[in-house]
């Protein structure tokens, strides 16, 4: 019975070496664009999520994009791969859950990448883990989970990325959100477990 559990762990781990998958690489400090740079050079994909913000001088604004996920950006590669990732410099590392390296859900990126070009709104927003949970039943983050949180008359949907301890908020319509209750929660944890 072992054996035949860790040949089925072991066969995962093999497919999972084989397969590519989104990973979340950690960089220096203000260096995101630079190591999306030099990947590309490599002919690794990336994915760097970016958000439009104006900065204010004395004598000027400025429109800068910036990092949604600052010190972080994302790569899709086999694991087998991953050398010409960690030998980058300036990346710090391939995140990892419990001493391998944490695969992310294709569909979450995707989403991301589909607000992002719809425009949703989407900016930096406090690590956040605990609050009302919700399903986006239509828009262009169809299909995300979050927590909602209103402020000044104004609902915010935020999606939080556990991985890597980071929150992103979008302004959305409330119709455009269904709750999700414990009781579904808890199906969908244990179904997933």
């Amino acid at each position: 019975m072992l054996s035949e559990t860790m040949a089925i762990s072991g066969s995962q781990f093999a497919a999972d070496y084989r397969d590519p998958h989104w990973y979340a690489v950690q960089t220096c400090a203000n260096h995101e664009k630079r190591v999306r740079q030099q990947l590309d050079l490599r002919v690794v994909e990336t994915y760097l999520p970016v958000y439009e913000s104006v900065r204010h001088w004395k004598d000027r604004r400025v429109r800068l994009e910036l990092p949604l996920f600052p010190g972080y950006l994302f790569v899709r590669l086999a694991l087998r791969d991953r050398l010409p990732v960690l030998r980058t410099p300036s990346v710090v590392r391939i995140v990892e859950f419990g001493g391998q390296a944490a695969a992310l859900p294709d569909q979450e990126i995707e989403t991301l990448r589909r607000g992002l070009a719809c425009k949703v709104g989407i900016e930096p927003y406090p690590y956040l883990k605990v609050g009302r949970r919700v399903l986006v039943k239509a828009g262009p983050l169809q299909g995300l989970e979050g927590i909602l949180v209103r402020k000044k008359n104004r609902s915010r949907f935020i999606i939080s990325i556990d991985l890597i301890m980071r929150s992103v908020a979008a302004e959305i319509d409330v119709a455009e959100l269904e709750p999700i209750h414990a009781s579904v929660q808890n199906v969908r944890t244990s179904a997933g477990a």
